[in-house]
C-alpha cells in the first residue's frame, strides 16, 4: 500500500523538487531519515529560520539579507572542540566584519546555556538555540553520529556561507576546529581577491 508523504514536513516543505509523491508504508521513515541527512549544497537557497539567541531574543536569517552570513552548526556549547571553533571565530571578528560577514552559531543548547558560553568565552557574535533541531534538519546537518562506540543522533559540524541574496555560496564540512575561522576568511578573501 502507498502513502502520500505529508507536505507539512518541515524539511520537505523547503525543497519541493525532492518531495516524493509516494513511498511504501514500511519505508517512509527510512526515506525521511535519508533525506534529513542530505546536507544542503552550494547554489541552493538557505532555509529561512527564526530562533532565540543567547539573550532569548528572536533572530531570523532574513534580517541579514544584503550581507554574507556564516551559519555554523556545532554540537554542544562549552565542549572542547566547540569552544576552540567559537574562539577562533571570536578572534577573527574584525576580519569578518571587514569582509561584511555576520556569524550565527547554531546548536541544540537552550538560550541560558548559550548565554553562559558567550559570557565565559567572551564571544562577540550571535549564538542561536535549536533545541528541537528543526533548523539543523532543514540544512541537513542532523543525523546519526558515533562517538566512543556509542551511536546517537546529533549535529554534524558543518558551516554554510550564505550570500547577500540568501543563497548558499559555500559549504565547509571538512576542517579541524582550530582552523575553521581561517578557512572561512581565506575563502572569502580569495573570492574577493
Amino acid at each position: 500500500m502507498l502513502l502520500k508523504v505529508q507536505r507539512s514536513s518541515a524539511f520537505l516543505q523547503n525543497f519541493p523538487e525532492i518531495q516524493p509523491l509516494a513511498v511504501y508504508n514500511r519505508k517512509r521513515f527510512f526515506l525521511m531519515e535519508i533525506l534529513q541527512m542530505n546536507t544542503l549544497k552550494a547554489g541552493v537557497r538557505a532555509p529561512e529560520f527564526r530562533l532565540q539567541n543567547q539573550a532569548d531574543e528572536p533572530v531570523s536569517l532574513s534580517q541579514f539579507l544584503g550581507k554574507k552570513v556564516l551559519v555554523y552548526f556545532y554540537p554542544k556549547a562549552l565542549t572542547p572542540g566547540c569552544t576552540t571553533q567559537a574562539c577562533g571565530l571570536r578572534d577573527s571578528k574584525s576580519e569578518l566584519d571587514e569582509l561584511n560577514v555576520i556569524v550565527l552559531g547554531i546548536s541544540p543548547d537552550l538560550p541560558k546555556k548559550l548565554a553562559q558560553f558567550a559570557e565565559k568565552k567572551a564571544l562577540n557574535f550571535t549564538l542561536l538555540s535549536d533545541p528541537e533541531h528543526q533548523v539543523a534538519e532543514s540544512f541537513g546537518v542532523w543525523g546519526e553520529k558515533k562517538f566512543m562506540g556509542r551511536t546517537y543522533d546529533g549535529i554534524h559540524r558543518i558551516s554554510f556561507l550564505v550570500d547577500e541574496n540568501g543563497v548558499i555560496e559555500q559549504v565547509f564540512d571538512k576542517f579541524k576546529t582550530g582552523e575553521h575561522h581561517q578557512m572561512i576568511v581565506d575563502y572569502i578573501r580569495g573570492k574577493n581577491g
